[in-house]
């Protein structure tokens, strides 16, 4: 894995706030080098306790596809401004919201990819209008709510959340070994102290509400197959918020092209930047469902 810090955005990247009819959000923007021919714009949304640092490896090598590629942290994620109290601001139709308001500030129709939490906000956007958006890939996210050893892990920091600090809570996730996503020294693109400075600028009542998302969320999987996009569905070859067989019967039931990326867990992008680039590219290029790589 590259030790480039996740603080150092990639080569050639504009590192700015994207306005929309939603306010602003913090993206990391990257284009193909010039004389290049840009063969479309991606739009990358972050996992839960996860921000738009998750996607830096992947853009250098996309851009040599021929892709931009922007990630966004979401409302009250990392950059992006959003309440630090108010719940509501971040019910999923409002976060979907977002999403389309994103798409059409970049000059939709883009393609959407999500990770994790993510991708349920990425799915709730299409299901709300699937017009600004040329194709669906989910990334280790899948059909319904999370495995029951993250949401004891969720409900776990939904209450230290309740009476602890944010500073407080990242010392205690430490202590007792971090959920995948928030990671920790060993873990991410970038050091520990990225990570907190990550954390500490994530608002409460985003992790709180989406947090209770990710234990509740229904299967929208046949709403989803009837929306006239094509999908892909990637992911590691293992997987402990989503059981892998999982993903592969979400994909079936989406018609779906199916990519595992071998070597990689819950993250991907992160793990295997190299192979996860080449199949994400590799469908926008065709996308139609397909075998699985």
């Amino acid at each position: 894995m590259t030790s480039r810090s996740a603080s150092a955005p990639p080569p050639g990247a504009r590192v700015r706030r994207l306005r929309t009819s939603r306010g602003e959000f913090a993206v990391v923007d990257v284009t193909p080098p010039p004389g290049a021919g840009v063969k479309g714009t991606v739009l990358l949304l972050p996992g839960y306790t996860g921000s738009k640092e998750d996607f830096t490896l992947v853009h250098e090598p996309l851009a040599a596809r021929g892709y931009r590629t922007v990630a966004v942290d979401g409302r009250g994620q990392y950059e992006s401004d959003g309440p630090a109290d108010d719940e509501s601001a971040y019910a999923r139709d409002e976060l979907a919201r977002d999403v389309l308001a994103q798409a059409e500030a970049l000059g939709a129709p883009v393609h959407l990819v999500g990770h994790s939490l993510g991708g349920q906000i990425a799915r709730a956007a299409v299901l709300l209008d699937h017009s600004p958006f040329r194709s669906l890939t989910l990334v280790s996210s899948g059909p319904a709510h999370i495995s029951v050893s993250q949401e004891q892990r969720v409900k776990l920091l939904r209450d230290a959340l309740a009476v602890m600090s944010m500073a407080e809570c990242w010392e205690a996730i430490l202590a007792m070994g971090p959920p995948e996503e928030v990671g920790g020294p060993a873990r991410g693109v970038g050091g520990q102290e990225f990570l907190r400075r990550r954390w500490l600028g994530t608002r409460p009542a985003q992790l709180l509400a989406t947090g209770h998302q990710l234990c509740t969320e229904p299967d929208r999987v046949a709403e989803l197959a009837a929306v006239p996009l094509p999908f892909h569905v990637l992911s590691g070859e293992r997987d402990d918020t989503w059981p892998v067989p999982d993903l592969d019967e979400m994909a079936r039931r989406l018609g779906a092209h199916r990519t595992v990326v071998d070597g990689a867990e819950h993250s991907p992008a992160v793990d295997r930047p190299a192979p996860t680039a080449r199949a994400l590219a590799d469908f926008w290029d065709d996308p139609r469902p397909g075998e699985p790589a």
